[in-house]
């Protein structure tokens, strides 16, 4: 379910869920969860079933009563577009979630700040923090290792017979880690892996470190 990294002499968790821990902040990191786009969808007409959007506050919850967080960070595109009924559903999932939450700004976030300040939400472009950057667009900055999303990033791996899976995963190069999409109905990249780069790939029920010549 999970995997136990060093990044800088600092310990990070990986769950299966996408999220991160940062053991020694006690701290929750999650990146593009896209509450909301299955109403968004829906609202257009796509024939999605309404089941999925619970799927996401089920993965939240799982994800912090594993781990108990004292705060939680998200890092970019926790909401999918403008208000639609799944802010109920956030509403409700953040009344019972007692910590401090933090979201650090992405491209789709285009909901209202003084709607997430309402329900004492915090709301930052980026955050530099113990020598390490928050930030939802990757980048390298000196000084400071990255971590972040947007790219909902996937590896394939390739098996006999010229048979491939596609996982999405954990990319971490030098100086900073992309971490896959949290949310249930969103599509992934397939990321080309250069020397010297790890991946962590997610399966329903695992995280486990891809060797180079699995890749």
């Amino acid at each position: 379910m999970t995997l136990n990294i060093q990044i800088n002499s600092r310990d990070f968790i990986l769950h299966c869920s996408g999220a991160l821990f940062w053991v020694e902040k006690r701290m929750l990191l999650i990146s593009d969860a896209h509450l909301g786009k299955v109403s968004h969808f829906r609202k257009h007409g796509a024939a999605i079933p309404g089941v999925l959007m619970h799927k996401n506050f089920d993965k939240l919850d799982s994800a912090v009563n594993y781990f108990e967080p004292e705060s939680i960070c998200f890092l970019g595109d926790l909401f999918h577009s403008s208000l639609n009924n799944e802010w109920q559903l956030f509403h409700d999932w953040v009344a019972r979630t007692p910590v401090p939450i933090i979201l650090v700004a992405g491209n789709h976030d285009i909901i209202a700040p003084k709607k997430y300040h309402d329900i004492n939400i915090t709301i930052v472009s980026e955050w530099a923090l113990d020598g390490f950057l928050l930030t939802h667009y990757p980048e390298e900055r000196d000084g400071l290792f990255t971590l972040c999303g947007h790219i909902h990033p996937a590896v394939l791996l390739a098996g006999k017979g010229r048979q491939f899976l596609k996982l999405p995963c954990f990319f971490k190069s030098a100086q900073q880690m992309i971490l896959p999409a949290f949310g249930e109905f969103t599509g992934t990249y397939v990321m080309e892996p250069q020397e010297g780069d790890v991946i962590y790939v997610i399966t329903k029920d695992d995280v486990l470190e891809v060797p180079n010549k699995e890749r």
